[in-house]
């Protein structure tokens, strides 16, 4: 993928080669001009993601001239360079069509912040303007890669739901597409024309959080030398997206309520009350009902919310999709890579369909990818497949080959496993067991601290989350007195894990 372009235009020498060497240090292709009449004629060459545009220029007022830039690229982010600011300017900017401004002289760190905020704006205009198409291209929309019955029931429940204006709730665990169905019931309802506004809600500071929904006025907190507009107003008759809208804090949630009810809000630190004509959609991988009783997600605004609720199935329980959905991403991955047509063997496509996918779609996508970038061959087999899709694994250090590689080998012959994982009755039980012995014993030991037991077995916080869920591991059990090592549970895991390693 190319990297952004940026227009940079000022009179003064010293500023555009000042911004030529901070801009190019960060792998931003740097165009330069010194008055209105040079940045029009770079305009009519090439295109530019953003355009750094000084309000005194020798030729022609900045303002002017943006309004000029406009009506060439409605899409184009601009950024206003100024001696001074005020409030006056500052409208007449935004009014104008700049994404921001920055004054004399201005902190780099600062102006690549609001650099990354335009390229992000950027993005976000050109998927709006190609989400119908992008959608039907890549991901089959209404037909969205799938035909198990879990599949087709969600899909018409989206093509229920989407015409109107009830807000939806998405559950779904990490990476089954969750934005995508917003983006899809988006896409088919008569708001398809105006922006869908996704924010990932999760682990961000409160005050960020509400400056990014509900926008800020000048002197709201430190920095903010300007007003600026919040995603519910960018929104504006479209539809905004709140992914892992668990992740919230309670005086957020109180905000929201208030959007969702009454349909106007204040900006940080104002006393306007702006009006808002947006669609909620939101998501979460946690169920909100029991976040209620425990007492840590309003009741209220779960009910608000949970207007419709649409499940999408982990791709565990829908199988039958994974051929569907390889052939889909070896299409599109060869064709973005410029590679000749590819396919799995028996063997892989195999290992494909029997692996579990904790990751959902996303992982799929990510191992199709990396095999079509690494093949040399037509046909790919299970080398080119990592190696945790190869074996199922329990724990770094446990694993078992998965059951493809018990009967066949790359060239699909048969072999017959070591005697030690020769499939007596009752293994994956006896497997289930050793897992959950490891998993008990490392709790015990960091006083039932997941995050930190997590980091102790190298996987990541979530794959241990669902593997306690799996083996029924009590977290109650917290509250026990840890385990000294040496007593019959921790001896009985040493010894589940020198028998696994044997």
């Amino acid at each position: 993928m190319p990297e952004p372009s940026i227009l940079v235009v000022d009179d003064e020498t010293e500023i555009r080669e000042g911004l030529e060497l901070l801009l190019g240090s960060e792998a931003y292709q740097v165009t330069l001009a010194d008055c209105a009449e040079a940045a029009l004629a770079r305009l009519d060459e090439r295109p530019f993601d953003v355009i750094l545009l000084d309000v005194s220029l020798p030729d022609r007022n900045g303002i002017e001239l943006l309004k000029d830039i406009r009506g060439r690229d409605p899409s184009v982010s601009i950024i206003l360079i100024t001696a001074y600011g005020s409030i006056n300017m500052a409208r007449e900017a935004f009014k104008s069509g700049a994404l921001d401004y920055i004054t004399k002289p201005w902190s780099n760190d600062e102006l690549l912040a609001q650099i990354s905020q335009a390229l992000d704006t950027r993005r976000l205009r050109e998927e709006n303007l190609q989400l119908k198409r992008a959608l039907k291209q890549r991901y089959n929309f209404p037909n969205i890669i799938g035909k198990s019955d879990k599949v087709l029931a969600m899909l018409d429940l989206v093509r229920q739901v989407a015409p109107s204006r009830s807000t939806v709730l998405i559950y779904g665990e990490s990476g089954t597409g969750k934005e995508l169905i917003a983006k899809a019931i988006h896409s088919a309802s008569p708001r398809a024309e105006r922006p869908f506004v996704p924010i990932n809600t999760g682990s961000m500071p409160v005050d960020l959080l509400e400056s990014l929904l509900f926008g800020h006025v000048r002197g709201a907190f430190t920095g903010a030398v300007a007003p600026k507009k919040g995603l519910f107003e960018v929104a504006d008759q479209g539809t905004l997206f709140l992914d892992e809208i668990s992740t919230i804090g309670p005086e957020t949630q109180a905000k929201l309520l208030r959007v969702m009810q009454e349909r106007e809000f204040m900006r940080l630190g104002g006393t306007e009350t702006i009006k808002t004509d947006v669609r909620i959609l939101a998501a979460s991988n946690a169920d909100l009902a029991t976040m209620v009783r425990d007492g840590r997600f309003r009741e209220d605004l779960y009910h608000r919310l949970n207007v419709i609720n649409i499940q999408l199935p982990p791709l565990r329980e829908r199988k039958e999709d994974v051929p569907l959905l390889v052939v889909h991403f070896l299409a599109y991955y060869c064709h973005e890579n410029q590679k000749p047509e590819r396919r799995f063997n028996p063997a892989a496509m195999r290992l494909l369909i029997d692996y579990d996918w904790p990751g959902n779609v996303r992982e799929l996508e990510n191992v199709v990818e990396r095999a079509v970038v690494l093949s040399s061959t037509e046909w790919m087999g299970p080398d080119l497949l990592p190696e945790s899709v190869r074996t199922r694994e329990l724990l770094p250090g446990v694993r078992l080959p998965a059951p493809a590689l018990l009967s066949a080998g790359a060239s699909g012959g048969t072999f017959s496993a070591p005697g030690s994982l020769a499939q007596p009755p009752g293994l994956a039980t006896i497997l289930e067991e050793v897992e959950r012995r490891l998993i008990l014993d490392m709790l015990e030991r960091t006083a039932w601290n997941q995050t930190e037991a997590a980091e102790r077995f190298q996987i990541p916080l979530s794959t241990l989350n669902q593997k306690i869920k799996r083996l029924g591991i009590d977290p109650r059990r917290r509250n026990r007195t840890a385990t000294a090592p040496g007593d019959s549970e921790t001896e009985a895991a040493t010894s589940a894990r020198a028998a696994v390693r044997e």
